[in-house]
């Protein structure tokens, strides 16, 4: 038999076939400033110079991490194309970046079209929801690298600040205050602590004292946008400081917007503590230092403003349908 890239483990025609699927939910995603379709060289998106004075482009890449694992177990691949984009959004949105569009690489062991356009699917919703253009991306069969059932995926946002708008924390000052905003759980961090500690002790289909749906469900809630939080306290309020809560927890992220002569001091007892981190805690016997370190803790955004706009900021948020608790303070 002769040899080919097929019998290698590379399928062309389940790549475009997989191509012919997702082209409808990419294109649901364009706006005016998007030139191109999918299937060029290279994906083309106008600026509308008009509406800036000094633009400056915003970029941020992530990934999804081992909370895929949990994908494969339940079958389920959606979800994690929308926290994808949602991460990729919050991380330009807390540095007061607009985001305008949205690109993915995706490597599979074996490539299956139906679950190709699944992820997709997940990603065109998010855009949607946040308002981003899903202008192009990858798509790699791996043979040999990924298992047959396995995939990683990874995303670039790109966003657009004006330069004097620009939210990076340098004028923080001792005194200042942390407001933080509710997560919807682990969001796409701690899950290699959390695999490791939950699934040996229950399956994804155990509800676990506490937990009010499946322990696979819990796991798999989509990973929160704030874009339409930041935004309105962008445009009533003054916020010295954005911090997207990710791997490092709460201080870990936080001191990333922190002049280097300051410190944070954190009421851990300011909010209520989510079951499902209360279960990690308790059936790994992990201690809280560690914990902080990992996970959210329920906390998935967080605003630093002087003390006098704490009103203003919870009214905003109230708005919106979030709600913000105060939970620390900036120290010398």
């Amino acid at each position: 038999m002769n040899n080919t890239y097929k019998s290698a483990g590379v399928d062309i025609d389940a790549g475009d076939k997989t191509v012919e699927k997702i082209k409808d939910l990419a294109k649901s995603t364009f706006n005016k400033n998007v030139l191109s379709g999918i299937g060029h060289f290279g994906a083309f998106y106008q600026i509308d110079l008009l509406k800036y004075k000094n633009p400056v482009l915003v970029s941020s890449v992530d990934g999804v991490g081992t909370k895929l694992k949990i994908a494969f177990m339940m079958d389920r691949h959606h979800t994690v194309g929308q926290d994808l984009v949602n991460h990729c959004v919050n991380d330009i949105a807390v540095c007061g970046a607009e985001p305008q569009y949205f690109m993915d690489y995706l490597a599979f062991g074996k490539l299956i079209p139906d679950k190709a356009e699944q992820i997709i699917r997940g990603f065109s919703l998010a855009c949607k929801e946040n308002n981003v253009a899903l202008i192009g991306g990858e798509t790699a069969e791996m043979p040999g690298l990924y298992s047959e059932e396995e995939y990683d995926i990874s995303g670039t946002i790109v966003g657009i600040v004006e330069r004097d708008k620009i939210i990076d924390g340098s004028n923080v000052n001792a005194g200042d205050s942390l407001i933080g905003f509710a997560s919807n759980g682990l969001h796409t961090n701690g899950y290699s602590l959390a695999r490791k500690v939950l699934l040996e002790n229950f399956s994804l289909n155990d509800k676990p004292h506490g937990l009010h749906t499946t322990l696979g469900n819990e796991l798999l809630r989509i990973h929160k946008s704030y874009l339409k939080l930041i935004s309105r306290l962008k445009e009533n309020n003054n916020v010295k400081a954005f911090s997207h809560i990710t791997g490092g927890g709460i201080i870990g992220n936080t001191i990333r917007v922190v002049p280097k002569n300051l410190s944070i001091t954190i009421d851990w007892s300011a909010w209520e503590i989510p079951a499902i981190f209360k279960l990690i805690q308790e059936t790994g016997s992990i201690n809280d230092e560690e914990m902080r370190k990992v996970f959210n803790l329920g906390i998935g955004l967080i605003a630093i403003v002087d003390k006098k706009e704490i009103d203003g900021i919870l009214n905003t948020a109230s708005e919106v349908g979030e709600t913000g608790f105060i939970l620390g303070e900036i120290k010398n």
